[in-house]
C-alpha cells in the first residue's frame, strides 16, 4: 500500500536507536528523506545512511538544550528543501521507585525537558515550514501512561499526559491550515527504555530483589497478546499517520500496546 509519503521530508527526533530508528526506517522505505536527529549516533543509523546517502541525514544534537530542536529542523530544511512532516520520539524514563515524595525538583525538571520540551521546541520551529508545504503532518509518540498513570513512572506518565493534550489542541488550530496532527501511544516496546542496562525491567528487578528476565515476563503476561510491541510495529502505525492515507485522521491518540488497557 503506497502511503503516499514518496518525495516526502521528515524530522524524526531520538533517531539512532529503538522506535525512532525504526520509524526512520520506515520513511525510508516508503521513498521518504529524513533527517534524524539524536545526541549520539549509532552503527544502525550509520548504516541506513550508506545505504540511502541522498534520502537520510543523521544530525549529531541534543535536543534537551532549548535551541537543539530549532537547530534540527534548520539542518533539515537546508539539506531537503522544505519539510512536510515531523515525528516527535525522543523521550526518556527514571523510575522512581521511592515514591512521589522523593521526586525532587530536578528529577521533575529532567523529565519534562526530554519528553515534553523537545517536542514543543520541534513543533514551534516546525510549524512555518509544514505551513508552507501543507497538507502536512506531526506524530508524537506518547504513551499509554498518559491516560494509565503510574506512581512509579509518575514524572513520565504526567510528561506524557501533558504530550497528548498538546497534540489535541494543535489539531484543533492548525486543521483548518493543513496540518495533520496525532499522537501514538504504545505500551511497553522491546527497546532500551526496557530492555536496556539502565532501562526499567533491571531498575524494578534491583529494588524487587528479583531479575529483569521476570519483570519483563510479568509485563509481557499483563497484555492480551503476551508479549511487548515491536519497534517496527510502532513504526508502521506511525508512517500510516504520516502519509496522505490517513488524510482525515487528527486529533487522534492510536494505542499499540497488545491489549494491556482493558478500559473504553
Amino acid at each position: 500500500m503506497d502511503l503516499g509519503l514518496c518525495g516526502k521530508v521528515a524530522v524524526v527526533t531520538g533517531a539512532s536507536r529503538g522506535i525512532g530508528l525504526a520509524v526512520t526506517r520506515a520513511l525510508v522505505a516508503e521513498g521518504g528523506r529524513v533527517a534524524a536527529g539524536a545526541r549520539t549516533g549509532s552503527a544502525e543509523l550509520a548504516a541506513l545512511e550508506r545505504e540511502h546517502p541522498d534520502r537520510v541525514r543523521p544530525v549529531r544534537v541534543d535536543l534537551t538544550e532549548p535551541d537543539g530542536p530549532a537547530r534540527l529542523v534548520a539542518e533539515a530544511v537546508g539539506a531537503f528543501g522544505g519539510l512536510d512532516v515531523l515525528v516527535n520520539n525522543v523521550g526518556a524514563v527514571r523510575p522512581r521507585l521511592d515514591g512521589f515524595l522523593a521526586v525532587t525538583d530536578d528529577d521533575w525538571a529532567w523529565s519534562w525537558g526530554v519528553n515534553f520540551l523537545p517536542a514543543v521546541r520541534a513543533i514551534r520551529a516546525a510549524l512555518p515550514h509544514l505551513l508552507d508545504r501543507a497538507p502536512a503532518t506531526i506524530v508524537t509518540v506518547a504513551s499509554v501512561n498518559a491516560f494509565l498513570p503510574d506512581p512509579g513512572v509518575i514524572d513520565y506518565s504526567a510528561a506524557k499526559g501533558a504530550l497528548a493534550n498538546l497534540s489535541k489542541a494543535l489539531s484543533k488550530e492548525f486543521g483548518p491550515r493543513g496540518i495533520r496532527v496525532n499522537t501514538v501511544s504504545p505500551g511497553p516496546v522491546e527497546t532500551d527504555l526496557w530492555l536496556g542496562e539502565h532501562g526499567v525491567a533491571r531498575s524494578v528487578a534491583g529494588a524487587g530483589n528479583t531479575d529483569a528476565g521476570s519483570v519483563v515476563a510479568q509485563q509481557a503476561a499483563a497484555a492480551a497478546t503476551g508479549r511487548f510491541t515491536r519497534p517496527e510495529e510502532v513504526a508502521d502505525l506511525v508512517a500510516l499517520l504520516a502519509g496522505g492515507r490517513a488524510g482525515n485522521v487528527t486529533g487522534a491518540d492510536v494505542v499499540i500496546d497488545g491489549g494491556l488497557v482493558t478500559t473504553l
